[in-house]
């Protein structure tokens, strides 16, 4: 499966949610959401867990930019996980939690993230399919940033575990820079 992607600081949660709506995008649901970031030779793989719901593990490939980018991923259950990575723990790298507003409009999910200890951010994911080429997802996504510009921070060129992983790794003051 494919999709495109952005992500950016979000200023302000609630004209987000607000401006969500003065576009049609349907609120789907809120999910409290733990990634579990595992570090493999090629690709990423995380394992998904929101509660009530199947543990779901996502393998996928994403350059980092912070433009549009193309995501190609694949879904797996905790069992199809085990058959194709072992069933040996595999080595943890980080954890991130958040909680995500998911909203819709056409094909494109809109993820309003809180992610704790790195704030707010929004998310645009245009899926890809015969219906909806590569180059209309590529459209919907600019059309969705001119939208939602005055509420955009700065564009995301990696995921959440890596700047998460920049966090924890700073020197905490200038002085241990030296």
């Amino acid at each position: 499966m494919q999709n495109v992607e952005f992500k950016a600081e979000l200023r302000d949660f609630e004209v987000a949610r607000s401006q969500c709506r003065a576009l049609g995008a349907h609120f789907v649901r809120e999910l409290d959401q733990k990634d579990t970031y595992f570090k493999l030779p090629d690709g990423r793989l995380k394992r998904r867990e929101v509660p009530g719901e199947p543990i779901e593990w996502i393998f996928y490939h994403r350059s980092d930019r912070p433009t549009p980018k193309m995501s190609h991923f694949m879904l797996y259950s905790d069992e199809q996980a085990k058959t194709r990575w072992g069933v040996l723990p595999l080595r943890e790298w980080m954890v991130v939690n958040k909680t995500r507003e998911l909203w819709l409009v056409s094909n494109v999910r809109i993820h309003l993230d809180r992610v704790e200890e790195l704030g707010d951010f929004i998310e645009f994911e245009a899926q890809v399919s015969r219906k909806n080429h590569v180059k209309a997802c590529h459209e919907q996504i600019a059309a969705l940033r001119e939208a939602f510009a005055p509420i955009l921070g700065e564009a995301i060129a990696a995921g959440y575990v890596n700047l998460l992983d920049q966090l924890k790794h700073e020197p905490a003051d200038e002085s241990e820079r030296s």
